[in-house]
């Protein structure tokens, strides 16, 4: 799919306000309104783009609802909608925040909130439970033998052997860019 600009980049600034700003659980519960919103609501990006989109903000520093917002606009408007995306994104959390901040002793000691809060959390588990089947199951469409030597090796180098989430994804990364590296370099040829 091309670069489409058929979206204003007041429609972007309002689309990722909202979504931030309405949403609870950080990026993993974030990113599934934002691919629901471009992939099947707008049409804008196709369900590969917006994984690679995905995959990208994953690597990169920083929060990952906030880097997928960032190169969603980039994708979409290029460098200036990559910056109304990051305010829009951005700007919830920090009212937010700057609204809890002052009223923070009321918010901790209130049954009502906490036990909201504690509702809320259960929610958020059943959406990355959804989000990480789905991801998965993308993988798995377009790689079905390597996706799955991976996930079980993943899974028992985590799960079994007890290593660390930072270097399995470190040697995530390094196995995939070296198989797919010779992949490429195979069609190449």
């Amino acid at each position: 799919m091309e670069n489409n600009k058929n979206i204003s980049l007041t429609k972007l600034f309002t689309t990722f306000f909202k979504i931030n700003a309405l949403t609870f659980g950080g990026g993993y519960t974030i990113v599934p309104i934002i691919k629901d919103t471009f992939v099947k609501d707008l049409n804008l990006i196709d369900d590969d783009e917006m994984m690679d989109l995905v995959a990208l903000a994953q690597g990169g520093p920083g929060a990952m609802a906030i880097s997928t917002s960032l190169l969603t606009g980039y994708k979409l408007r290029g460098a200036t909608g990559a910056i109304v995306c990051l305010i829009a994104s951005s700007l919830p959390c920090l009212i937010i925040l700057s609204i809890i901040s002052l009223f923070y002793k009321e918010f901790r000691s209130n049954f009502y909130i906490n036990a909201a809060l504690e509702g809320i959390s259960g929610v958020i588990c059943a959406v990355l439970l959804i989000t990480v089947f789905n991801m998965g199951k993308t993988a798995y469409k377009k790689y079905p033998i390597f996706s799955s030597i991976v996930m079980l090796l993943i899974f028992i180098l985590g799960f079994v052997v007890g290593i660390h989430t930072a270097p399995l994804i470190l040697l995530c990364a390094l196995i995939g860019f070296s198989v797919f590296f010779i992949i490429d370099r195979k069609e190449q040829i």
